[in-house]
């Protein structure tokens, strides 16, 4: 059986825009996307609210930051036909990142990550699959707008810079924005219809990939 690792945010956790909670599993992407290729695959998910690519949230009791934590996630979950990364919305607040040039060298920074991780048993490197989250968008909010002073903008870069990104690194990408808008609830997140239009929309990816 083919193993494959979603690994990602509050985008990939399922968080509802209004705040109430977490959409049902079968509304989550990577679950869509267990649906969409069947049972002889085995999708994992490893999604953290707030987690960036590569930088420190200090105000969190969690570790946020993708880098430090990816090897151990690979470790856990090995061995890995596939691992798919999107992540890139938290990096846009300003006290993060804040900057689309830095978050793709975040991502470059993770798909080393998975290229050297030390797998045991000879295991083989992992596929690597990029993923762009959708834009930010702009909300009549205060708070939104100081905690993404630039970020609407440079959200609206990412696309572009992870392709750039994957085809250096000889890695499958996908815009998840060509499919999915985040919600003008919150700016941020994704309403059950667009979270389960980048899991179908990412099948067909996965199955050439995959060679299934």
């Amino acid at each position: 059986m083919k193993t494959i690792l979603c690994y990602g945010d509050s985008l990939t956790w399922g968080y509802i825009p209004d705040g109430t909670g977490r959409h049902a599993l079968n509304d989550r992407w990577p679950m869509v996307l267990q649906a969409e290729i069947g049972p002889d695959v085995h999708v994992v998910t490893d999604g953290l609210n707030g987690r960036t690519t590569a930088y420190d949230d200090h105000l969190s009791g969690f570790e946020r930051n993708g880098a430090k934590t990816l090897t151990t996630v690979l470790g856990t979950h090995f061995p890995l036909d596939l691992v798919i990364i999107m992540l890139g919305t938290n990096d846009m607040k300003n006290f993060i990142c804040g900057n689309a040039q830095g978050t793709k060298r975040g991502i470059q920074r993770l798909i080393e990550i998975v290229r050297t991780a030390p797998y045991q048993m000879d295991a083989q490197i992992p596929e690597i699959l990029v993923i762009s989250p959708p834009a930010l968008t702009p909300i009549d909010d205060t708070d939104f707008q100081r905690t993404f002073e630039q970020g609407v903008e440079q959200s609206s870069l990412l696309a572009g810079l992870y392709k750039n990104a994957a085809e250096f690194a000889d890695c499958a990408f996908f815009d998840a924005g060509s499919v999915a808008r985040t919600s003008p609830l919150d700016g941020v997140h994704l309403d059950a219809d667009n979270t389960r239009a980048i899991g179908k929309a990412i099948a067909p990816i996965v199955r050439g990939i995959l060679e299934i």
